[in-house]
């Protein structure tokens, strides 16, 4: 028996080394069509590429007998990392005239992801740091954009001192609220105005479907390039209003900052036991688990700048609390109809959302399960 099982394992082991081999073989060929990408301007991602060739993959998968799940998890691995590598090939600078861009809080992590991927491109990158700010009038004299990323709490004043700028430069600003900013921005320049909202964290190996909302402040026909630059890097660009901006960023951030901050909160109050919790845990619970502990592992100023950003995100979380607790006061009454019909209700408000968030969920349930120790 020992040996029979050996000598499948080591079948087995063959069969690793080569799919390892057409993994590489794969990655070599993601690293040409970077290449051909880079010289001719196109985005490393393309929706409609991906959905066509995952399409064609499952079905050839179940004709095969493989559960067509599988080969789309491998591939949706495989191509991450395609993405990820793609980027090492640079990308095709679309506005070679533009003089150089000045990152203000370049040596933030956010700067320094935009320094990155404007230098992939081509363009010559200044970095404009607290420490450099004697020099800021020399190295914005000839700027032809300044990117200014510092923390929210900062933003507008960091704008209002900024040196005298060029005329056609474009003052651009990466704050996860707009509305300051922007107002700010257009005060205190009178040239292009562009508010860009990166919705990822600094720490992204690709910017590959990462979304960047963008708030128009002046002059949108000077910036184009600048969207079209980073639809090339291969984020989804959402244009919005900077009132639309702030009002879902209450929902999308800082309420949802603020729950989970309570939760976090809570837990560490009642002084729970974290290993046995883990350890009791299904993936799904595991998994918000590991999204609270996330936030905790983050900058505590950044999170209470974007909760305590506007008067509007604290009567939103007012609103919640009155909320929680009506629901909570149908648990005190053991009024299981009333609980039944609220979420009846709110089941037919997400509508078809529910089932496609179902559908979504299951994979980063089996990522969850796969991962754990």
């Amino acid at each position: 028996m020992v040996a029979e099982l050996n000598a499948l394992r080591d079948k087995i082991d063959e069969t690793d080394k080569a799919l390892l081999a057409l993994l590489a073989q794969r990655m070599q060929l993601v690293a040409e069509v970077g290449e051909v990408k880079s010289q001719h301007g196109l985005p490393i991602y393309v929706p409609e590429r991906e959905a066509s060739m995952l399409a064609s993959r499952r079905a050839e998968a179940e004709a095969a007998g493989i559960p067509a799940d599988l080969i789309e998890d491998v591939l949706r691995r495989v191509m991450r990392e395609s993405y990820a590598s793609e980027n090492d090939k640079g990308f095709k600078t679309l506005n070679p005239a533009m003089r150089p861009i000045v990152i203000v809080g370049g040596k933030g992590k956010m700067g320094r992801l935009f320094e990155r991927m404007l230098t992939l491109s081509g363009y010559q990158v200044r970095l404009l740091d607290k420490d450099e700010w004697e020099q800021a009038a020399s190295l914005v004299s000839d700027a032809g954009m300044v990117i200014v990323s510092v923390p929210i709490h900062l933003t507008e004043q960091v704008i209002q001192q900024l040196p005298p700028l060029p005329d056609d430069c474009i003052l651009v600003d990466l704050c996860s609220v707009k509305k300051a900013p922007l107002q700010a921005m257009m005060a205190a320049h009178n040239g292009p105005v562009l508010g860009l909202h990166p919705m990822f964290g600094p720490d992204s190996g690709s910017l590959a479907k990462q979304v960047v909302v963008w708030c128009d402040g002046r002059s949108p026909e000077a910036y184009q390039w600048f969207l079209q630059q980073i639809e090339v890097w291969g984020a989804r660009l959402h244009s919005a209003t900077a009132d639309e901006h702030d009002q879902n960023m209450a929902f999308i951030q800082a309420l949802r900052h603020f729950a989970t901050f309570a939760y976090g909160l809570h837990l560490s109050e009642e002084n729970v036991d974290l290993k046995q919790l883990l350890a009791l845990s299904s993936p799904i619970y595991r998994l918000e688990l590991a999204m609270v502990g996330r936030l905790f592992a983050q900058d505590a100023q950044l999170y209470a700048d974007i909760i305590m950003s506007s008067p509007n995100n604290i009567a939103l979380i007012k609103r919640y609390y009155t909320r929680f607790g009506e629901a909570l006061a149908q648990l005190e009454r053991g009024d299981k109809a009333a609980f039944i019909k609220s979420f009846a209700g709110v089941q037919t408000w997400f509508g078809d959302y529910a089932k496609t968030f179902m559908t979504e969920s299951r994979s980063l349930l089996r990522a969850a399960n796969d991962n754990r120790k």
